[in-house]
């Protein structure tokens, strides 16, 4: 199991991240000062660091740049601090990514994913096997780090809206009935609920408009299927 280390003092806001990393699969270890918090990236092992900036006894960026003389660890920060400089500059010091409080528990999920995906790829995969990157209208998905860009604008998805949506641009022309999708990316016999089909279908669609609302992306094909619009 992947486990990831929370250090933010605001107990309630530890809490609720927490309790949401821990329903979304993952170990979670939380930590409540700048001391404690780097105490335990040194003597423990964790997969991914959510950290905040204003901390008790040693503060984020502090922590940040010692961490990295030592580990590439992805450190999302998670902070209150909006100003663009702020997050240039801690995106300097080494951190892998900057959410600004008050955040989306989604949001924070899919950013997770996003960045175990990216270092996993960035340290096991070789150079021999780097794949092509893949286009559908102005969606661009890139296999080797996970990812999905709008208009150079990267796309936050679950792991599971990211496999379904990958599925649909590799396959473009082909109608994918709800038992292919569902067998196809939970790897279980479909036995008649669509429900996950449906809410994961319509949430892409969403974050999917958001980015471009005059485009259309993924058709229903009405007693079939799904599949995506034609250029």
């Amino acid at each position: 199991m992947e486990n990831i280390l929370i250090i933010e003092d605001n107990q309630d806001v530890n809490l609720m991240l927490a309790q949401s990393i821990k329903s979304a699969g993952y170990g979670v270890k939380s930590s409540f000062t700048g001391i404690d918090g780097l105490n335990e990236i040194k003597t423990n092992s964790y997969s991914l660091v959510l950290l905040d900036i204003m901390l008790p006894y040693k503060s984020g960026d502090e922590i940040l740049k010692e961490v990295r003389q030592f580990s590439q660890i992805p450190i999302i920060i998670i902070s209150a601090k909006d100003m663009i400089s702020t997050k240039i500059d801690l995106l300097k010091l080494g951190a892998d990514d900057y959410i600004t409080k008050p955040f989306d528990l989604g949001e924070v999920i899919a950013r997770i994913e996003s960045n175990l995906r990216r270092y996993y790829i960035s340290n096991h995969v070789p150079d021999s096997d780097i794949l092509p990157l893949l286009k559908y209208k102005d969606i661009t998905l890139d296999e080797n780090n996970k990812e999905i860009k709008i208009n150079d604008c990267l796309l936050y998805l679950t792991a599971k809206e990211y496999m379904i949506l990958e599925l649909l641009i590799k396959n473009q022309n082909k109608v994918f009935s709800k038992a292919n999708l569902y067998e196809s990316i939970w790897h279980e016999e479909y036995i008649g609920d669509d429900n996950a089909i449906k809410t994961h279908i319509s949430n892409i669609r969403s974050k999917l408009k958001k980015f471009n609302p005059n485009e259309n992306y993924i058709e229903t094909v009405w007693g079939l299927g799904y599949r995506l619009f034609k250029k």
